[in-house]
């Protein structure tokens, strides 16, 4: 298989590199580019090799990496790798196998490139003139997330799990027997790995599981809080673009 990374960041881009090669060694870098300029120079260049699939950042040194997909109209995979949540719907308006946040957890990468596997069987890239077709990205639940301790590596199953929360710029989960881990991943990205029949996202900083939620209170101009079990320690409140959302969801 014959890989671009496109990204504008040299230890982000390394990084990237090393992991690709961890899970297949016999995986080709043909280059490495953090610019829309250089990216398309690469393309423009006589006899150049079409990559099997592309890395790429959104966020590059002249521009988004959208620009890249739209002036040459490819029909190549992209996995896309981005530190911001923002841009995933536009992103997979192309042929986009995943969408991974940073810092890039081998395990993601692992299962994007099985993704791929799957979806583009002994595929080889197209023409770029031709038009991109749109790939199914129905996601697949997480059965168990890997949490560290100390030196040690734990698996800890969703059925376990009472809720995640975000602060101090990091994200953990609590079980329902009141332990508390540290996750690598973003609730973004949580949120898209999790069964939402069992998890609601009720705010920015908790994501709950429908058998945490002990109570919940009703106060003045519509405000909900949440009780959950283990108690969080604070007051939780759901968002109030979300009230109907929650609602909808506990009733299905």
């Amino acid at each position: 298989m014959n890989i671009l990374i496109i990204e504008d960041e040299n230890q982000t881009a390394q990084r990237l590199g090393n992991l690709v090669h961890e899970y297949d060694s016999t995986i080709r870098i043909l280059g490495v580019f953090p610019s829309v300029q250089k990216t398309l120079a690469y393309f423009s260049t006589p006899g150049f090799t079409q990559p099997d699939l592309i890395f790429l950042d959104i966020h590059l040194e002249d521009d988004l990496g959208f620009r890249i997909l739209e002036h040459l109209d490819l029909a190549i995979p992209v996995i896309f790798t981005t530190a911001h949540s923002e841009y995933t719907l536009r992103a997979f308006k192309n042929f986009t196998i995943d969408y991974l946040l940073k810092p890039i957890v081998f395990e993601d990468l692992c299962y994007a490139l099985d993704k791929y596997k799957k979806i583009v069987p002994g595929l080889k890239p197209q023409p770029a003139s031709l038009t991109i077709p749109v790939v199914s990205t129905e996601p697949i639940v997480k059965e168990r997330f890997m949490v560290s301790i100390g030196t040690k590596i734990q698996s800890i199953s969703s059925g376990q799990i009472a809720y995640f929360s975000y602060e101090q710029k990091a994200s953990f989960l609590t079980t329902t027997d009141g332990r508390r881990f540290s996750v690598d991943y973003s609730l973004d990205r949580i949120m898209q790995q999790v069964d939402s029949r069992q998890y609601f996202r009720v705010n920015r900083a908790f994501i709950a599981s429908f058998s945490a939620i002990t109570s919940i209170h009703s106060y003045s101009a519509g405000k909900l809080k949440v009780e959950l079990d283990p108690a969080p320690g604070i007051d939780i409140f759901v968002s109030s673009d979300r009230i109907s959302l929650f609602k909808e969801w506990l009733g299905k």
